[in-house]
């Protein structure tokens, strides 16, 4: 199984785990102070009913005028000032529920609004916290270098540590400011701008909700809908350095893996023909990848002209002479088979390059008019074979030059 299946698996495993977990915790916190809220206030709408004598539906009615009317104690909500406040609410994914469109053309532009609110206010967002970890970049570089410190570069743990420092000072500031102009404690502040840096949004805290504020108090406004901005910069910018680096490891591992295929496939070569190897063995119909052939021989020097064709000593053909008319021929057609790549094929040294003891080829061509050659290694011996097939050993003439002009064996290869 891949790693990045086996990372998807153990993602899920954990998530829902981590689900059943909170799930249990807050059935312990919660539900026997939600069964005590709901015994109380089921105890006095039963005074009530008894004390005015009203029947039950009046009481419901009465009780649905209540709920309607709550929104519209903290002033009108869709002029200018409230209007921005919702469309803040929507682009940040906030979505306190403290206003909510009731018209049918009103729900239609709020979801229109927010496909193309919410794509653009994420772009920004995360535009925004690259820029603030490239600026807590230069300011610990900068201080290290006043210190002169041996390590001025900023790692992955600086930043981490700058951006959650920051991200905790907004949440402080934010909570003292709000407390004060709501009527908060510490507490409930703290919690109302995590829940709202965070974009979870529950609804049951929401600013700007008492005496009019929207219209009333714009300095206040003006600093709420700056703290949701900035504080939600500083949130992306330290989900920029926790988060994104696990969701593009998927991404990493996919692209080391066509990395990897793409290496292989330019190390693959299809050789047609005959092979003579660098131990002078002869693989017929060849074709390599890797360098290996198919019995497992490497074959990483290698010759693909048919001058010479030896099959472990007990095949025999006919000599050739590799002319350079052969040899131009045989290059012609490696470079137009889309199948061969020219930059790994071994270079074929042309024969004329060679230099023979003339006198042993005619002594050669004498006995046996075909000239036929055998042999595992052509600089040790060579072999003349007759038209009985007998085979006797001819030692090559001394000679004042080297068999060969290369100080390399017969055919040299540079790969």
């Amino acid at each position: 199984m891949k790693k990045q299946n086996v990372r998807t698996i153990s993602l899920i495993v954990c998530t829902f785990t981590y689900l059943l977990v909170g799930a249990a915790v807050f059935d312990a916190l919660e539900s026997e102070t939600e069964k005590r809220r709901w015994e109380a206030l089921q105890a006095v709408e039963d005074m009530i009913i008894r004390k005015y004598n009203i029947s039950q539906e009046d009481f419901k009615v009465m009780e649905t005028v209540v709920l309607k009317s709550e929104p519209h104690k903290a002033g009108q909500q869709w002029k200018f000032t409230g209007a921005f406040y919702y469309a803040t609410t929507v682009l940040t994914t906030i979505g306190y529920g403290h206003s909510t469109p009731t018209t049918r053309g009103g729900k239609l532009f709020t979801m229109c609004y927010a496909i193309v609110g919410i794509p653009l206010g994420l772009v920004m967002f995360q535009s925004i916290g690259e820029r603030v970890n490239r600026l807590s970049s230069y300011v610990i570089k900068a201080v290290r270098t006043s210190l002169r410190c041996k390590r001025t570069v900023a790692s992955e743990v600086d930043l981490i540590c700058v951006v959650t420092t920051l991200s905790s000072l907004t949440i402080a500031g934010g909570a003292a400011a709000f407390s004060r102009f709501e009527g908060w404690s510490y507490f409930d502040s703290v919690y109302y701008c995590f829940i709202t840096l965070t974009t979870i949004g529950f609804g049951d805290m929401v600013a700007l909700q008492k005496d009019n504020a929207l219209n009333r108090k714009p300095e206040y406004v003006m600093f709420a809908l700056i703290f949701i901005l900035f504080g939600l910069a500083i949130v992306a910018a330290s989900l920029n350095l926790l988060v994104l680096r696990f969701v593009t490891m998927n991404t990493e591992d996919e692209r080391r893996d066509e990395a990897q295929a793409m290496q292989a496939l330019q190390v693959a070569v299809k050789l047609e023909g005959d092979v003579i190897t660098s131990n002078g063995s002869i693989l017929s119909g060849y074709e390599g990848h890797d360098g290996q052939s198919l019995n497992g021989t490497n074959t990483s020097s290698m010759c693909s002209c048919r001058c010479i064709c030896l099959n472990g000593g007990n095949r025999h053909k006919k000599h050739k002479n590799a002319s350079s008319d052969h040899v131009a021929e045989q290059q012609y057609k490696m470079r137009r088979s889309p199948t061969h790549i020219r930059h790994l094929l071994p270079e074929v040294v042309p024969m004329q390059d060679l230099n023979y003891d003339t006198q042993s080829m005619h002594t050669i061509g004498a006995l046996n008019g075909s000239g036929i050659m055998s042999g595992s290694h052509m600089g040790i011996g060579l072999d003349v074979v007759d038209d009985t097939g007998n085979r006797s050993p001819i030692k090559p003439q001394p000679h004042p030059q080297k068999l060969l002009k290369r100080n390399v064996s017969l055919l040299s290869f540079r790969i």
